[in-house]
């Protein structure tokens, strides 16, 4: 099958069919305006909308409460204009038709709204939905009534519908450039705070005491962005991109080493140029980065589910406070001794392990869902240990360990007072272990767990001793966990178990499968984009307004990146081809490229084209 984009192929290549405006299915239009219907109902009456009416985006005009709702008769509008043609069949012109059926499909979910609208007006539903609240009454009907609500929603979702499927009538230039101007003034106008903080006299140019961009702001951005798009300014970062693709050799090593230079100057010179909120925001990034690359070994080379990663986090951080701070335990002998950070790190490192092998020694032959159920065991039982009365003259409890001292190097310390002292260590520890993790992943070893986690049987008859090799990627996953431990404990000065929730682990899981599993700047890129901006499970992101709905979002986000994405956002070459093979097998049985004779072994030509 064939998807067709607009632009993608000529009159010439592909066969057009000319049809009039009202020829299409329309079953399957009702159908999916039910789909955007339900979508708004569920969105509405989660609370998020009076949730997020707060922030405003375009003062007086748009607030995020709104564009959590407008957004989906939009998207359904486009995405309907993605029409799939199969090999030998024709395609269908462009025109009116597509305009008229994105309409239909953002009117029948608008009135799904106005629906909502008389049903909250005329029925008590507080008993039943606890998450809405009258506020949402006047957030529907625009503080104008509820006939004006009624009418108004069909209309806003037919327009936006209609806007949505009308992109592919224009040119891929335009389209782009349109888009560029919308995504640009919605993001200036979302990330409000990190802009300010980063440069501070925009704050009364871009946007208003009370928040949110000037309407004069918000067009001038607009037209900027439309203008530079439509341009050619992307085409740049384009042509880069495909020139390294494309450089072999000592030319592509002379482009890795300068844009690694490039990052490690970015990175050294942002925190210097930025207030505390970012330096913080960066910090907690780098620390969960760390726990994403661990897990990246675990699941996304060696492919082991592990649901109870977290414990390896704890393991670090309660090591490290056991060993730095004179409130630990009461149990603990006078001889035991108080050392200083660094010194506590290698203990740390070394008891890591040890717990890796221990977790992994009686899981290691468990399989699929049965690997995860028990892994998932292994790190409550952990934090459950650490919280237990049985261990409480060791750990405390409840109560956890406190006055954990910052890292004390010397010439510095490292606290969280401190956010960019925090930084900048989580960063020499990110260097060490993305170093560590492109190494492994060339090596011996690395192939080995690439293999393991193709098809286990088959590694197994070629002779890798599956066994030692999962246990080392528990263990390696544990000891690069350990850092990011053991600067928690630094960075917070205090450890307590509920610190170390089994959501951590799911959290980290999302991370590595939304920005790419076996690729380690496609964990970096997810660590980026979920952490920096909806934040971990109790650390605020940029988006803070959103930290009563981010595991809504996480968890609407691993449905579709799963059923559209699974590679990732910056997915791995050979963890790719392994999730499309069917994909692969079926285009190339189209295009002629298999061989089905009886004297060659049927597929070889698609296993060297997949090679």
């Amino acid at each position: 099958m064939t998807a067709v984009t607009p632009g993608a192929a000529t009159a010439t290549e592909l066969e057009l069919v000319q049809k009039g405006a009202f020829d299409f299915d329309w079953n399957e239009a009702i159908r999916k305006g039910a789909i955007v219907a339900l979508t708004l109902a569920f969105i509405a009456l989660s609370g998020m909308p009076v949730g997020l009416d707060d922030r405003s985006l375009i003062e007086p005009i748009l607030s995020m409460g709104y564009v959590a709702l407008l957004w989906v008769p939009f998207v359904l509008g486009w995405l309907s204009g993605n029409e799939t043609v199969l090999e030998g069949m024709a395609a269908t012109k462009r025109g009116l038709r597509d305009v008229v059926r994105g309409d239909v499909i953002g009117f029948v979910g608008g009135l799904g709204l106005s629906l909502l609208v008389i049903l909250l007006n005329a029925f008590d539903l507080r008993d039943p939905l606890v998450n809405w609240s009258p506020q949402l009454i006047e957030l529907l009907q625009f503080d104008r009534g509820q006939g004006f609500g009624i009418v108004a929603w069909p209309i806003i979702g037919g327009v936006l519908g209609a806007a949505g499927a009308g992109l592919h009538l224009v040119s891929p230039r335009l389209r782009k450039a349109i888009l560029s101007a919308v995504i640009t003034v919605l993001l200036v106008a979302i990330f409000e705070t990190f802009i300010v903080d980063v440069i501070d006299f925009l704050d009364d140019l871009l946007y208003e005491k009370q928040g949110g961009l000037k309407l004069v702001a918000a067009i001038v951005i607009a037209v900027v962005a439309f203008i530079a798009s439509y341009a050619g300014a992307g085409r740049a970062v384009g042509q880069v991109r495909s020139n390294y693709h494309q450089a072999t050799g000592a030319a592509k090593k002379s482009q890795t080493i300068t844009f690694i230079a490039i990052a490690a100057i970015a990175l050294i010179v942002t925190p210097m140029i930025t207030g505390k909120i970012t330096q913080e925001l960066l910090a907690n990034i780098g620390i969960f980065l760390l726990l994403a690359l661990g897990l990246n070994i675990v699941v996304g080379l060696a492919g082991i589910l592990d649901l109870g990663y977290v414990a390896f986090f704890a393991v670090g951080g309660y090591t490290t406070a056991v060993l730095t701070s004179p409130n630990r335990g009461e149990d603990w002998p006078e001889w035991f001794p108080i050392m200083p950070w660094w010194g506590a790190l290698l203990v740390t490192i070394v008891v890591a392990a040890l717990v890796g092998l221990f977790i992994g020694a009686p899981v290691i032959r468990m399989r699929g869902d049965y690997l995860a159920i028990v892994t998932l065991g292994f790190g409550e039982i952990i934090r459950i240990l650490f919280l237990s009365d049985w261990l409480n003259g060791y750990f405390n409890g409840a109560q956890g360990i406190t006055n954990v001292p910052a890292a004390d190097f010397g010439f510095a310390q490292v606290k969280g007072t401190d956010p960019r002292s925090v930084f900048y260590l989580v960063l020499v520890f990110a260097v060490i272990s993305i170093y560590v993790s492109w190494r492994l992943e060339r090596s011996r070893l690395g192939r080995a767990w690439m293999a393991i986690r193709e098809d286990e049987s088959v590694a197994e008859a070629m002779g890798i001793n599956t066994v030692n090799m999962k246990l080392m990627a528990f263990v390696v996953g544990a000891v690069l966990a350990s850092f990011s431990g053991a600067i928690f404990a630094a960075k917070v000065g205090s450890i307590f178990p509920t610190s170390f929730l089994i959501l951590v682990s799911i959290i980290i899981l999302v991370v590595v499968i939304v920005g790419g599993m076996g690729n380690i700047i496609g964990v970096i890129v997810g660590a980026a984009v979920l952490i920096g901006v909806l934040g971990g499970p109790k650390q605020p992101g940029l988006l803070a307004e959103f930290s009563e709905y981010k595991l809504l979002i996480y968890g609407a986000l691993l449905v579709v990146m799963m059923l559209q994405r699974p590679e990732g956002l910056v997915p791995n070459a050979r963890r790719s081809r392994e999730l499309h093979q069917d994909e692969f097998l079926q285009d190339a049985w189209l295009k002629g490229e298999v061989d089905t004779d009886d004297d060659d072994e049927p597929g070889t030509e698609v296993q060297g084209a997949l090679a």
